[in-house]
């Protein structure tokens, strides 16, 4: 893991714009891990995460109200 991200109290879409922002200060290549603890955040972030070219290489429940989203960066569009 290079960088982790929490976060807890957080809800959509506020949790993919953070991730989102978090994955443009890191290089290709990369990997995230974003825990969030809000049922939708753990199904929306993954997919827009994927929508916006990132390999999301996993997501688990960690606890009962808690996910970790494992993200690779993928190369900048242009």
């Amino acid at each position: 893991m290079d960088e982790e991200l929490d976060l807890h109290g957080e809800i959509c879409p506020y949790t993919f714009v953070k991730s989102k922002l978090a994955l443009e200060e890191m290089a290709t290549g990369q990997i995230l891990r974003v825990v969030v603890d809000n049922p939708s955040s753990a199904e929306n972030v993954p997919r827009s995460l994927r929508n916006e070219g990132h390999e999301v290489l996993g997501v688990s429940q960690i606890a009962q109200r808690e996910w970790a989203i494992i993200v690779k960066k993928a190369p900048d569009r242009r």
